[in-house]
């Protein structure tokens, strides 16, 4: 049996009860693809009332902690030094077009350092989650990154632009959350990402370290502009290698 924290806890019931909004929408997005309007007012209301439940539930017991959110920005509460970071739906444009692929995704910041993350892809009913030296798990399961040691035999995941820069084995998978839980269980070897959002990454980066990965020092950028990287420890060096110019 895994021991998780009470603040963990929080974040995979507060993320549980949040998904049932998003599985229940998406359901509906797939009738209003032929619609004229199309679902894109749709899905943006259900990017809000997820981030309101998550904000919520997590405000019930830690009523003072602050937030950082992608809809609502910086809310700022009594305490100031722990922070829940949270994407309501990380791959809103996968939502949009009815391709199961999104995940919500709640970080813990304290005194600047990651100490708690979550990624919960609701469709596949797929959690990932870590605690600062505890290691990284997929449900019940010990998360481990790859260890392949020919840069040749991996595959990595990067935006639009990672892969038209790069002629490394690459995938586009449009959540950017999901690929770094990816590499966290070996399915990928490694991300990059150029000017991406605090919020898609905080989980995320704590997950791929806790699962013997390597992340670069995102504290460095703005919260809104981090260029990220993440692979396994054996092939990162060479993962860097091939975007000096990047």
């Amino acid at each position: 049996m895994i021991s998780i924290s009470s603040n963990l806890n929080i974040m995979i019931k507060a993320a549980e009860k949040a998904s049932k909004s998003a599985i229940r929408d998406f359901g509906e997005v797939e009738k209003l693809q032929v619609s004229k309007k199309g679902p894109r007012d749709f899905v943006t209301k259900t990017d809000k009332l997820v981030e309101k439940i998550l904000i919520e539930e997590l405000s019930k017991t830690k009523k003072n902690y602050s937030f950082l959110s992608e809809e609502v920005g910086s809310i700022k509460n009594k305490d100031q030094e722990n922070i829940w970071i949270i994407d309501p739906i990380d791959g809103t444009t996968n939502f949009l077009h009815g391709i199961p692929h999104f995940a919500i995704c709640i970080a813990l910041q304290s005194k600047n350092e990651i100490v708690s993350g979550l990624i919960f892809d609701p469709i596949k009913d797929e959690m990932f989650f870590a605690e600062k030296n505890k290691g990284a798990y997929l449900n019940n399961h010990r998360l481990r990154v790859s260890k392949k040691n020919s840069i040749e035999d991996c595959l990595f995941s990067s935006n639009h632009e990672g892969v038209k820069f790069s002629d490394l084995n690459m995938r586009y998978s449009g959540c950017a959350a999901l690929d770094l839980a990816y590499v966290a269980s070996g399915r990928l070897d490694g991300f990059f990402h150029n000017k991406i959002n605090l919020w898609d990454v905080a989980a995320g980066k704590l997950i791929v370290e806790e699962a013997g990965g390597i992340v670069n020092n995102i504290n460095e950028y703005r919260v809104n502009n981090i260029d990220i990287r993440a692979a396994s420890s054996v092939i990162y060096d060479d993962m860097l290698g091939n975007l000096k110019k990047f």
